[in-house]
C-alpha cells in the first residue's frame, strides 16, 4: 500500500517539471533554448535581397548578378554574395578569380568588378575542384560567408541562393535579419514545371518570415532575330498566374535572348554590356521596382 502511495507522489511531483502554464497559450521560448541561433544583421549591409529560384535553370544567377550590377549603376554601394557552395556561379559571371585577401581583424575581403563587391565559394577552391562535404561544413562555410566579410559599406547586398528548399535556405533565413528594409525576390520561367518548385519557395519564405517582394518572369519570351516574330516558348503568362494566386507583386519580364547567354558565359552581364538594349531595360525597371520596395 506505501509503495503505491509512493508512486502515485512521485508522478504528481513530476507532472509538471518545467514549470509551464497550465492553461492559455505556452510560452514564446528564446530562439537558443528552441536551437535556433539568434539572428542578426550583416554588418554593414544596409539592406539585403535574397534571390531564389527553388528550380535551377531558370537564370536566377543571372537576374541576381544583373540587379547587384543595376544597383550599383544607380550609384549605391552593391554587393552580391553568393551562396551556392556546391555550384557557385558569380566568379563566371563577374569575370573574377584569385583567393580573397584577410582584413587586419581577419575578414574576408571581396573581390570587386565593375563598381560591385563579390564574395563567392568560388573564390575560395580551385575552378575545377569539387566540394565534397557533408552538411556541417556546408553549413560552417555558409555561416562565414555570412557573417566574416568585411563589406566595408554597402547600401545593398544581394544574395545567390542555390535552388532548393534545404538546409543553406534554412540557415540564411534563420541566421540574418530579413524585415521590412529587406525581401526575397522569386524568380521562375512561366513552365509548370518551374512554377511548381516556385510556389515551394514562396511557401518557406512565408513560413520563415520573410517579406517577398515579388516574382520575376525569366525566359518570358523570344523574338527571332530574323523575321522578329515572338514566340513564348515556355508558355506567356505562369508567373502571373502564381503572382494573383498567393497576393505577390509581379515585379516584370525578362526575355529569352542569347546575348543574355552569352554576356553572362564571357563575364560581362547585360547591365555592363548592353544596357541601353531592351533587354538590359528590362533588368534595370525591375531593379527600379525592387529598389523602391525597400527604400532605396
Amino acid at each position: 500500500m506505501s509503495k503505491r502511495l509512493f508512486s502515485s507522489f512521485r508522478i504528481l511531483q513530476h507532472e509538471n517539471p518545467l514549470g509551464l502554464p497550465r492553461s492559455g497559450a505556452p510560452p514564446e521560448l528564446p530562439r537558443r533554448m528552441r536551437g535556433l541561433p539568434e539572428k542578426r544583421n550583416i554588418r554593414n549591409v544596409r539592406k539585403v535581397i535574397v534571390v531564389s529560384s527553388a528550380k535551377g535553370g531558370v537564370g536566377k544567377s543571372t537576374i541576381a548578378v544583373n540587379l547587384a550590377l543595376a544597383f550599383g549603376r544607380q550609384g549605391h554601394r552593391a554587393g552580391i554574395l553568393d551562396t551556392d557552395i556546391f555550384g557557385p556561379s558569380i566568379p563566371t559571371l563577374l569575370n573574377l578569380s584569385g583567393e580573397p585577401r584577410l582584413s587586419d581583424n581577419n575578414q574576408l575581403i571581396p573581390l570587386t568588378n565593375y563598381g560591385v563587391k563579390a564574395m563567392s565559394m568560388g573564390f575560395l577552391v580551385d575552378e575545377k575542384a569539387p566540394v565534397v562535404w557533408r552538411g556541417l561544413m556546408v553549413m560552417k562555410a555558409l555561416q562565414q560567408l555570412l557573417h566574416e566579410v568585411d563589406w566595408g559599406g554597402l547600401d545593398v547586398l544581394v544574395l545567390d541562393l542555390p535552388p532548393g528548399t534545404g538546409d543553406t535556405q534554412l540557415t540564411i533565413t534563420q541566421q540574418i535579419k530579413l524585415d521590412g528594409k529587406s525581401g526575397a525576390v522569386i524568380v521562375s520561367t512561366p513552365q509548370d514545371i518551374a512554377l511548381k518548385d516556385a510556389v515551394k519557395g514562396i511557401a518557406m519564405f512565408r513560413k520563415v518570415d520573410v517579406p517577398i517582394l515579388g516574382m520575376v518572369q525569366n525566359m518570358s519570351v523570344f523574338t527571332c532575330p530574323q523575321c522578329n516574330h515572338s514566340t513564348h516558348i515556355f508558355g506567356s503568362e505562369g508567373v502571373l498566374r502564381e503572382c494573383s494566386n498567393h497576393g505577390i507583386d509581379f515585379l516584370g519580364d525578362i526575355p529569352l535572348h542569347a546575348s543574355i547567354c552569352d554576356d553572362a558565359d564571357r563575364g560581362k552581364p547585360t547591365v555592363v554590356s548592353e544596357p541601353a538594349s531592351p533587354r538590359g531595360q528590362a533588368f534595370v525597371k525591375i531593379t527600379d521596382t525592387v529598389g523602391r520596395k525597400i527604400g532605396l
